[in-house]
């Protein structure tokens, strides 16, 4: 492990730590296995400071922001850490979004430089974003409409310099901001979480080594991606921490390829949600291959972890599944089972560094076996919301982050999950807004009420299910209106928010002052449906 302070203090880089010290330790060992180009640590250095040279070429200053819209990928990373490098702002974003999103990502972080992959070009510029970029660096094939986006366009192959020596790194300080991160809320557009230099660091000491005790000769593949907090660490800066190597795979995961991929490159360390270990077990059951015995750690995060696919993971997979919570604002998990005592239904106690507390609503302390809302605290803890004063006072409190969940501690200080404080979703690992999917809904001429929530599936698994009013007049089809609305909701939001199931009802629960009770819908459903 590297000989690092957990906690630095003065200058501090993350592209030392993560890119140049083991690019220096073992230039030629593999870094990124996986992708079209692989990389060993020293391609890898030597990526990050072209990018590095052609950032501060076109102008990037410090403290600017640079919009990374990017699948996993070696241009990722070497956007991300060329940024740093000259003490630029990575903002990775997800790069299956939609126009209306990237429209807000630029807005929002201020960002003045954005790389995005050709072919969401289209969808990206449909965002209307010239007036706010002074350029876009499009990665994959040349494309040919470049001169059409509006504001300065280039192919990355013509962006990059060549032959030129290492820049010097920017020297920011450990609680200088390095990157955003989105995360949603309960009402409104996703916010970005401004995480320091040093927060990359803390997670990698307290977590990747404190709680998994990764090695220089693990191999790391992580099904959740990079510009995911969970999987920015899985797949990128804990394997670069360690020397060790990751396995990138730049598509939407699916069972067959991830199966085929962990074959092929045999990882010993694996990373997933638990709605992909489902994925994987009923695949498996209509016959699918799937050989983990490379797998020395699976690790499971992002959203409360199922009993039930505990076991027929250990069963049917032999491995154990080391669950853990973590949250964009800590920037990884804070709470995990440890390495041979992982027991279903529990995420465990404290990771090393982490202090955590349940309260009640007059914050004071809960008793062993109660339920109340969990506070966490710890280095890695983002800094703000980025121009949000008001919430990042009402989050973050005396260096205490409130997590927005619910959680109880029984007798041996493990931890267990009860759910949300508010009418926030985890689907598939990541945060859905009720009313973010609840407005679109509202646009369609069929919907004249409308609310959507979480309820578990038969494995529990959370999956966002639509209640429907539909406009005076219109006939509830048996089939017919809830396509067209899913097939509708799928062009405007990314795949993972969209409802997996829709009931058309005759009116929605409500309190005396008109406010839609959704606690009631994922309770008992909440209301009958029209015949």
């Amino acid at each position: 492990m590297a000989q690092s302070s957990v906690s630095p203090s003065g200058v501090f880089n993350i592209t030392d730590e993560f890119i140049c010290r083991p690019a220096r330790q073992h230039p030629d060992k593999p870094a990124i296995l996986g992708v079209e180009r692989e990389a060993g640590y020293a391609d890898l250095e030597f990526a990050v400071n072209r990018v590095a040279h052609a950032l501060f070429d076109s102008g990037c200053k410090p403290g600017d922001r640079v919009l990374i819209a990017l699948p996993d990928s070696i241009e990722f990373i070497a956007c991300f850490f060329g940024a740093a490098k000259i003490g630029a702002i990575a903002v990775p974003v997800n790069s299956m979004a939609r126009a209306a999103d990237y429209r807000h990502y630029v807005s929002n972080s201020g960002a003045r430089f954005a790389v995005v992959q050709d072919v969401i070009l289209d969808e990206f510029v449909a965002g209307q974003l010239a007036s706010a970029l002074e350029l876009v660096v499009v990665t994959g094939r040349p494309a040919p409409r470049l001169q059409s986006i509006g504001c300065k366009a280039i192919h990355w192959g013509d962006w990059l310099p060549f032959g030129r020596q290492a820049p010097p790194t920017y020297p920011t300080s450990a609680t200088d901001p390095a990157f955003y991160l989105y995360t949603s809320g309960s009402g409104g557009p996703p916010k970005a979480a401004v995480h320091a230099h040093r927060d990359m660091l803390v997670t990698s000491h307290n977590y990747a080594d404190g709680v998994l005790g990764l090695r220089d000769d693990d191999r790391m593949f992580s099904v959740s991606k990079l510009y995911f907090a969970y999987g920015l660490g899985n797949g990128m800066y804990f394997p670069l921490f360690f020397g060790a190597g990751t396995v990138l795979y730049p598509e939407r995961p699916r069972p067959d390829r991830v199966a085929q991929i962990v074959e092929k490159y045999r990882p010993t360390i694996f990373y997933a949600v638990p709605t992909f270990y489902a994925a994987l077990l009923r695949e498996a059951e209509q016959g699918l291959k799937l050989d983990f015995s490379s797998i020395r750690i699976a690790v499971s995060a992002g959203e409360s972890l199922p009993a039930e696919v505990f076991e027929k993971c250990r069963q049917r997979l032999g491995i154990e599944i080391l669950d853990g919570i973590g949250s964009t604002e800590m920037l990884h998990v804070f709470l995990s089972t440890r390495p041979g005592q992982a027991r279903p239904g529990t995420c465990g106690r404290e990771v090393p560094g982490y202090q955590v507390r349940i309260v009640n609503e007059a914050n004071e302390q809960v008793p062993d076996g109660g339920i109340g809302n969990l506070w966490v605290k710890g280095d890695s803890a983002f800094s703000e919301y980025r121009e949000i004063p008001e919430l990042t006072a009402r989050v973050k409190k005396d260096g205490w982050v409130f997590t927005g969940d619910k959680f109880s501690r029984d007798l041996e200080g493990f931890y267990h999950y009860a759910g949300r404080a508010d009418d926030m979703m985890k689907v598939s690992g990541m945060w859905v807004s009720p009313g973010e999917v609840e407005n679109i809904l509202l646009s369609h001429p069929a919907v004249a009420e409308c609310a959507v929530v979480g309820r578990p599936d038969a494995l529990g698994l959370v999956r966002p299910v639509a209640y429907i009013v539909v406009r005076p007049g219109l006939i509830t089809p048996s089939g017919g209106l809830d396509s067209e609305i899913n097939g509708w909701l799928h062009t405007r939001l990314v795949g993972f928010k969209c409802p997996h199931e829709f009931r058309f009802v005759s009116e929605l629960p409500k309190t005396a002052t008109g406010k839609i009770q959704r606690f009631l819908l994922r309770s008992s459903g909440g209301a009958e449906p029209t015949s």
